[in-house]
């Protein structure tokens, strides 16, 4: 009874050192990530590290969390196992081990299923952000309707695939920043389901573009969570007449 006691009051020492050490682990990615964002001073390339980032280490820093809430839970009715027997111990891994299994698969909906949609919103915040040109003075975001004939030098060496481009314009000295945004790169919310889990998954030239006339590019979308599918049509801009 007394090794047991001893063993099983070294084991919650343990156990709890493991756990605030994957609380910490946990505070820690959050904190280098967002460190990072602030270090980095453009808006379009902080828009693509969040794009790209942003997921992995949020879900990182869930299983640290995870991991820390099931270690610490094997420190739970200690003095039931010394007063009841050993058993008790293996019968709580087992349990604690079970339900860190079902808190993952929990996180991993709420990371992959639920998180996007916050994600979005970020990512929208940051793709809207006032731009400063080099001389310092605020730019302006063109408008649709405006972006048409800046982009054509710019959309003549790309392959043809669904594209977004923001145009800004410093006004005072005519200073032009063109942002390319891959669509494939970002999920949307599934018309079916509600989530945010519809991406691109082929796209197909269904008329080529040429001199004269614009193209029409078949976009095929899927939804990781429910299966849904659907198609879009997009317009793609004539051949530049500069092409070599």
């Amino acid at each position: 009874m007394e090794t047991a006691s001893t063993f099983l009051g070294l084991w919650d020492q343990y156990m709890f050192v493991g756990a605030m050490a994957c609380v910490a682990v946990g505070i820690l990615i959050l904190l280098y990530h967002e460190l990072r964002v602030i270090q980095i001073k453009d808006y379009k390339e902080k828009y693509d590290y969040v794009n790209q980032k942003e997921i992995k280490y949020f879900w990182y820093a869930v299983i640290a969390f995870i991991a820390a809430a099931a270690i610490y839970a094997n420190t739970i009715a200690t003095e039931k196992i010394v007063t009841d027997g050993m058993r008790w111990f293996y019968v709580r891994l087992f349990i604690t081990a079970s339900f860190g299994v079902i808190a993952y698969i929990i996180g991993y909906s709420m990371v992959r299923i639920y998180y996007p949609r916050q994600l979005e919103k970020r990512l929208t915040r940051l793709r809207n952000a006032p731009r400063k040109s080099p001389d310092g003075n605020i730019m302006r975001k063109l408008s649709e309707s405006e972006e048409e004939h800046h982009v054509e030098d710019v959309i003549r060496g790309d392959d043809i695939h669904t594209i977004d481009y923001d145009i800004w314009i410093d006004e005072k000295t005519g200073y032009k920043k063109i942002e390319k945004y891959p669509a494939y790169q970002h999920a949307e919310e599934c018309s079916e389901c509600g989530y945010y889990t519809m991406r691109i998954a082929q796209e197909e030239i269904e008329q080529a573009p040429t001199i004269t006339e614009q193209g029409v590019l078949l976009t095929h979308y899927q939804c990781s969570y429910c299966g849904h599918r659907e198609q879009r049509e997009v317009t793609v801009a004539k051949l530049s007449t500069n092409v070599a």
